[in-house]
């Protein structure tokens, strides 16, 4: 297994933490994590968009004038699509954009972005040491362990005082250990754990999240 310093609040080596090589010491699998990225993009979208068709458009129940005899196009309706304030032809309707994705396949490819960051030098382990919620010393802390850009914080439910020191910066997203995703962790320019929020691979059983769990 590689190993990875842990970085105190000052930005000094603290200790060291061994790496899952089952989850960050893969080869990258590009076209699943693009599917499963694509898979959950699709999944946030709404699908509530409605017009109405021909059927729906109120009036045009008369024929607007008689088939023959006057030069003009035949039309049965003032409400065909052809015509201004007519239905939509192949009108949008509400529907969910949820694709079916295997369970095997988001495992993959969070063991992929976790690798690829990994292989990146992206990731830090850090011990936070805040006592009480302060924004100030979370930024410092960032800068003191040199994270710019965009950050994904992983953290445990109970590091509350972490959570709401980080929260207020726009550009850190922080989620908790079976929240970690493949979107989140390729979107994102550093991934920063705790010693106790490192993901471990283990197998999924049923009724479990498809997340990783985390070793205590």
């Amino acid at each position: 297994m590689a190993t990875l310093d842990t970085k105190d609040a000052t930005g000094a080596k603290a200790g060291t933490v061994e790496l899952d090589d089952a989850m960050f010491g893969i080869e990258p699998n590009v076209p699943v994590m693009h599917q499963v990225v694509t898979a959950q993009l699709a999944a946030r979208r709404s699908g509530t968009q409605s017009t109405k068709t021909r059927a729906e458009v109120r009036g045009g129940g008369a024929k607007p004038w008689k088939q023959k005899g006057t030069g003009r196009a035949r039309a049965g309706s003032s409400r065909s699509p052809i015509w201004t304030g007519g239905g939509v032809a192949h009108a949008p309707k509400p529907r969910s954009y949820a694709q079916r994705t295997p369970k095997k396949m988001i495992r993959l490819a969070l063991r992929s972005a976790l690798s690829d960051r990994a292989a990146s030098e992206r990731i830090l382990v850090i011990d936070w040491g805040i006592d009480t919620p302060s924004t100030k010393a979370a930024v410092d802390i960032l800068a003191r362990n040199g994270v710019t850009g965009r950050v994904l914080a992983v953290l445990r439910n109970q590091d509350d005082v972490v959570w709401k020191s980080l929260r207020n910066l726009p550009q850190v997203h922080i989620c908790s250990a079976g929240e970690l995703n493949a979107y989140d962790v390729l979107v994102s320019d550093w991934l920063i754990f705790t010693p106790d929020t490192l993901p471990v691979d283990r197998p999924v059983k049923r009724g479990q999240p498809v997340a990783q769990e985390v070793s205590s």
